[in-house]
């Protein structure tokens, strides 16, 4: 059986024959993204580790069972402690299974698996929206940033201000629904580029990827009784927030996993989710990968793809 294989860290993977999995709960593989916890674990920055070498790569698939379902399948041990989905087939094991609506493309529906959720559950499900909440996503360039400004959006926000350093991917952002967009790294004052395209009183609630010094902004821009939902740290693991802007205007400071969702509401919001994308009201950018291809994805995922790669075996 063909899948892609890491054989050494650090390096992109290739294609090898490996041993097909056999048993009832057997995947015949549709789809399978590439996300950057992949390449994270492949670097041996994961803090779980990484499966034995050689591995196969990939935390999550779209793929179909042995009675016809199509399925999604993710779980925390999935490309990290056991092998992979970038294959032709693979155990299911102790993965969540969610069945996809009949109408899903495959590719579409594995593209809003963790990175989906990931732009979803924070302001679905994590800390819900209510209506008319000025939101600022950080890191809104990334299919997970992307998804975060439709979000927002679609569950009623009144403004939503995208943040990211890619012109392209602001100019996506604001065709996707942005009411305004800041350029990371042309504002020397980003506390109050953030206040003004926020309508000059700050977000009441702030969608956060970077972490870092724009987290720290956002901190300082916010209003009072703002909510703060971190997901990621791309602009540095630690930021520097101040304890007055906390506590004097009562922020809320959340951090959200999808690995760490109940798995019942996992599955509801997967389908949610699959279900707006369906309908059209979330949209993504993809590109299917032939699995002889894995490699040259592989190296455009690590220095920024501007659109979201899916692995068809």
């Amino acid at each position: 059986m063909r899948a892609a294989l890491i054989r050494e860290l650090e390096a992109a993977p290739g294609v090898g024959e490996v041993t097909a999995p056999e048993g009832e709960d057997v995947l015949e593989v549709l789809a399978a993204p590439l996300n950057p916890i992949d390449l994270a674990v492949s670097r041996g920055l994961h803090y779980l580790g990484h499966p034995p070498l050689p591995y196969v790569p990939g935390c999550e698939a779209v793929g179909r069972t042995a009675e016809g379902r199509v399925v999604w399948i993710f779980d925390g041990g999935l490309g990290i402690s056991r092998g992979g989905a970038m294959t032709e087939r693979v155990s299911v094991g102790e993965s969540s299974v969610v069945e996809l609506p009949g109408d899903a493309d495959p590719v579409l529906a594995a593209a809003l698996g963790i990175a989906g959720l990931a732009g979803w559950l924070p302001l679905a499900w994590r800390a819900p929206l209510g209506g008319g909440e000025t939101v600022l996503v950080l890191g809104a360039t990334g299919t997970v940033g992307l998804v975060a400004v439709q979000t927002a959006k679609l569950l009623g926000a009144a403004r939503v201000v995208a943040a990211g350093r890619s012109a392209e991917g602001l100019e996506r952002a604001a065709s996707l629904g942005a009411d305004a967009t800041v350029r990371l790294g042309e504002n020397e004052d980003l506390v109050s580029a953030f206040r003004e395209a926020c309508g000059g009183d700050g977000p009441t609630f702030v969608f956060d990827v970077l972490w870092g010094a724009p987290a720290a902004a956002a901190v300082q821009a916010a209003a009072p009784f703002a909510t703060v939902v971190n997901l990621g740290q791309s602009a540095g693991p630690t930021s520097e927030l101040a304890s007055g802007a906390v506590r004097g205007k009562n922020l809320t400071l959340l951090g959200h996993t999808n690995y760490l969702v109940p798995p019942a509401a996992l599955a509801e919001h997967y389908r949610r989710l699959v279900g707006h994308a369906v309908a059209g009201e979330i949209r993504l950018e993809l590109e299917r990968v032939p699995l002889d291809d894995v490699g040259d994805a592989w190296r455009r995922q690590a220095e920024g793809a501007g659109t979201k790669l899916v692995l068809v075996p």
